[in-house]
């Protein structure tokens, strides 16, 4: 007998099997937890929570249950994961400061703004909102498919009819393999404006719906300070950021003495973790013009901030504190959500809510076909009724006559199956219910029903008018005039936002009051950073630490900033202002920023705002970037350049020119136009040239007519390069004679 275990190994390639796996594990988490539904703006786990809550009956108008019996409900029924992601998720829904329009009313702890964390399941109780009903209606008129559960015991929806676009409304957030998402909550009555316009004309412009839907509308309030065109670009694209703010007003004391109060802070921050920042930047001596910072706090949210003294204007303070704490914070938008629940792009909100209203015009169409089903059925029965009425002592004579009742009545009366099989069914009490009157009048009445859904289902006009309706339904139950939906973000008008720039300029003019001078920052092979006053020539005079010696030497002004390119394709901005005098050996320069330990720094330079970049990594990829969007505001830098496992970023580069010629460590090179790469804020790039052995060993910009130069500063004319013209991503050739041995271009 053959050993069936050894039938079952198959020879197979290590990296084909990984790769099928990895495929298989990235698309399961993409579809399946990271990225939410176009049409309901749920992921599996808030749909199965909500379906397992429905299951038990929690509606708004029902008694509350165990938050533990609704998760393992969950996990046991639709859900077969850990029941912490559960809860967590089922908290979520039940927070008033994390959902715009929350679709679980929570009773016990369920956390706070300030951080802490919910109670044990086992400890609080959760009942559906009203809101989360309007996310469910139509499920027992097949508004919807369904699909069996894991283990097929169950079955549960594909997607909520969801009357509202919950995508939009309480946003989502979350992180796939390879892509993510994150869309922020908006206003539902904004959205129902601009449903109903999109729906009278699909057609309309992104413009015209960035004039309704003002922008993000966040559970805890703030301020929205982006300019119009902004939002509305970020709208266009479904990608970009919204700069918010938390709202605050001056409290006037005694003696001319004021204090600042702030109410509201942006969303996802915790207050307490605010709070702590706040106090640790005054311990630093980092917040001059303020004296002290408390949370009076209780159910809203009150920080008291003090000034230095009465002179300090309050709009100076607070523009210095969003510059250094999370009072000011940015909130990112990136529509990438699944098209029709499989394929995973992102979304302008325009073709966000579009998706939205396919989605409720299958959903309408759905239920009309199923109401229409039980009217057809319900017809037949009621003419049977009228078939039988004058006849029912014959109808009880053969009941209780014939041993096969059902083909007797059917042949006396020329009945259907379904209305035998009624009439048999009936009880005898309903017999004096059998009133011709009743039962034509509920006839004509379904009947007219009947007629007015056929016509629906054939008219697009009709279909359109039914979904307005229905949007308008929900506005009045939801919108800006009630309670839940009134906005709570404010938007900063044109004319607010150019007077905060402005008041950004005088503090930025404030903490910048430092005397211009010229320096001299050098930085040594094993990374010791030091400064010296004036601008000096490199020299011996210069002592580094034993088995040390020079790498860069950089010209600056005290008031400059300094940036720095890393071989993990970061970048990294010092004030020069702030670094280490020239006494002695310097500081290490990991002190000032977070350079992991297998990372080097490729390059150092003054800033320059509006210059361009090329950058380029050892596997051949590059692109060109903006300098200004390299700045980094933080020690931790700001990754520009992805760079390939194996590799490194080895070239950054100031581009001037209209060439870029590159060259690999096989000393083969490459020129082709500058315009043949792309300009990005942040990505692998392109390949600028393809290696068999080795990888990328320079890259660099000139200008065609003036020719390029080697390590050496030897130049060689267009003439003597034109073999070695070509296109991006060619192998090239060898570089000409008399090369430079080190096979680079020249600084």
């Amino acid at each position: 007998m053959a050993n069936t275990a050894d039938d079952e190994i198959r020879s197979e390639p290590l990296s084909s099997a990984l790769s099928e796996r990895y495929l298989a594990y990235a698309l399961s988490t993409i579809t399946q937890r990271a990225l939410p539904d176009a049409r309901d703006g749920l992921k599996p786990v808030h749909r199965r929570v909500l379906w397992a809550m429905r299951a038990l009956n929690l509606s708004p108008n029902s008694a509350f249950k165990k938050s533990a019996r609704v998760v393992g409900d969950t996990i046991g029924k639709y859900h077969p994961h850990g029941e912490l992601a559960v809860y967590d998720a089922l908290v979520r829904l039940a927070q008033d400061f994390s959902s715009r329009y929350p679709l679980v009313d929570g009773q016990g702890n369920f956390g706070n703004i300030d951080g802490d964390n919910a109670a044990a399941q086992r400890y609080t109780e959760a009942r559906l909102t009203e809101v989360a009903q309007a996310m469910l209606e139509g499920l027992d008129e097949n508004a919807t498919d369904f699909k069996p559960n894991y283990d097929g015991a169950e079955e549960e929806p594909v997607v909520m009819p969801a009357a509202f676009p919950n995508l939009l409304a309480n946003g989502s957030a979350g992180i796939a393999v390879g892509m993510a998402t994150n869309v922020p909550p908006h206003n539902l009555g904004e959205l129902c404006a601009a449903l109903v316009k999109l729906i009278g004309n699909p057609n309309i412009r992104d413009a015209t719906i960035a004039g309704i839907v003002k922008g993000p509308d966040f559970p805890t309030g703030g301020i929205v300070v982006d300019p119009p065109e902004a939002i509305a670009e970020a709208y266009r694209t479904g990608r970009g950021s919204f700069r918010v703010r938390s709202r605050w007003f001056k409290e006037d004391g005694q003696r001319g003495m004021y204090q600042i109060v702030v109410d509201q802070i942006p969303y996802g921050v915790q207050k307490a973790k605010l709070i702590e920042n706040i106090a640790a930047l005054l311990e630093a001596k980092k917040l001059p013009l303020l004296d002290d910072v408390h949370d009076e706090s209780a159910e809203d949210v009150r920080i008291v901030l003090t000034p230095k003294s009465r002179t300090v204007e309050p709009e100076i303070l607070m523009e210095q504190l969003f510059r250094q704490t999370d009072l000011e914070s940015r909130i990112g938008l990136n529509l990438n959500v699944l098209d029709k629940g499989t394929v995973p792009k992102v979304m302008s909100l325009k073709e966000a809510l579009l998706a939205f209203v396919d989605h409720r015009r299958e959903v309408l169409e759905r239920r009309s076909k199923h109401r229409l089903e039980k009217i057809a059925h319900r017809l037949e029965v009621l003419e049977g009724y009228l078939a039988v009425f004058l006849n029912l002592d014959k109808v009880i004579k053969i009941i209780r006559t014939e041993d096969e009742p059902k083909p007797a009545l059917i042949k006396a009366f020329k009945l259907t199956e379904v209305q035998a099989e009624a009439i048999l069914n009936m009880r005898l009490r309903s017999l004096r219910k059998l009133e011709e009157m009743e039962i034509r009048q509920e006839h004509d009445a379904l009947s007219k029903e009947q007629k007015t859904l056929k016509k629906l289902l054939g008219s697009e006009n009709l279909k359109n008018e039914k979904l307005i309706e229905e949007v308008r339904e929900i506005d009045a139950k939801f919108g800006l005039k009630t309670k839940l939906g009134a906005r709570r973000t404010l938007i900063a008008a044109a004319k607010d936002v150019e007077k905060l720039l402005a008041i950004a300029e005088e503090v930025a003019t404030i903490e910048t009051q430092v005397e211009k001078e010229p320096i001299t920052v050098v930085c040594s092979q094993k990374g010791w950073l030091r400064s010296f006053k004036g601008h000096i020539e490199e020299s011996d005079a210069v002592k580094y630490r034993e088995g040390d010696r020079k790498r860069f030497w950089v010209h600056a002004e005290t008031t400059d900033r300094l940036m720095l390119f890393s071989t993990d394709g970061r970048f990294f901005t010092l004030d020069c202002a702030k670094l280490p005098g020239g006494r002695g050996n310097g500081e290490a320069i990991r002190t000032f920023i977070d350079l992991p330990s297998d990372a080097d720094l490729v390059s150092m330079f003054v800033h320059a705002e509006g210059r361009k970049l090329l950058l380029a990594s050892t596997s051949g990829h590059g692109f060109i970037t903006n300098e200004d969007e390299a700045v980094a505001m933080t020690k931790a830098g700001k990754r520009v350049m992805n760079v390939k496992t194996g590799s490194e970023a080895t070239v950054c580069r100031f581009v001037d020119g209209d060439s870029i010629a590159a060259v690999g460590e096989n000393r083969k090179m490459v020129i082709f136009p500058l315009a043949d790469l792309p300009e990005m804020a942040r990505g692998q790039g392109n390949y600028l040239q393809r290696y068999k052995d080795g990888g990328l060993l320079d890259a660099t910009t000139f200008r065609w007519k003036e020719g390029l130069k080697d390590e050496n500063n030897r130049s060689f004319t267009p003439n003597e390069l034109k073999d070695w013209k070509g296109a991006r991503a060619q192998a090239g050739r060898l570089v000409p004679r008399g090369w430079a041995k080190s096979g680079k271009f020249a600084i």
